[in-house]
């Protein structure tokens, strides 16, 4: 069953939140600070206008959540980029990679001339795997950049994909 992908409402919110808050507090896959609060959470992950935060749905539940935009504003407004999360039951369903596919295809459509990924933790394998096959490459890690729980100190990848405009 592939997942539907669809604009995050308000109604949404709760499902979101469990999602961040579990992964999150993993500290395996994020950067972001484990206490970080609901508030916080909120008006960092659901994106305004220009940008654009969505969900994943199997079987009508939330199962991940995604958020695109421009990287940086500016001169670097140009370049877009997303992060996904999805619960750690739904794994593996195929959530992942059709937010992966959404994202690109949103910033296709807005116009950006590439994606870019600015910390993928480099013992995160599934993700780094999902990306490359969707057409990201490493173009550099910094070394020991993530306190992993279980690894210690990993590598950050920054990945890139480049799109073809006619």
């Amino acid at each position: 069953m592939t997942p539907e992908i669809r604009p995050f409402t308000g109604a949404d919110w709760p499902a979101v939140w469990a999602i961040i808050q579990d992964v999150i507090r993993a500290e395996e896959t994020f950067p972001y600070d484990p206490a970080m609060t609901e508030t916080v959470s909120r008006d960092m992950w659901v994106e305004r206008p220009p940008g654009l935060t969505v969900v994943a749905l199997l079987d009508g539940r939330v199962v991940g959540t995604a958020k695109m935009g421009a990287n940086r504003p500016g001169p670097g407004s140009h370049v877009a980029t997303a992060s996904f999360m999805v619960a750690a039951a739904a794994r593996g369903r195929g959530a992942g990679t059709a937010l992966c596919r959404y994202a690109l295809d949103w910033a296709r459509r807005q116009g950006f001339a590439s994606m870019q990924f600015n910390a993928v933790v480099e013992t995160n394998t599934a993700a780094v795997a999902l990306y490359q096959r969707e057409g990201f490459q490493i173009i550099g890690t910094v070394p020991r950049s993530f306190r992993h729980p279980a690894h210690g100190p990993v590598g950050l990848h920054v990945m890139h994909q480049e799109f073809t405009h006619p």
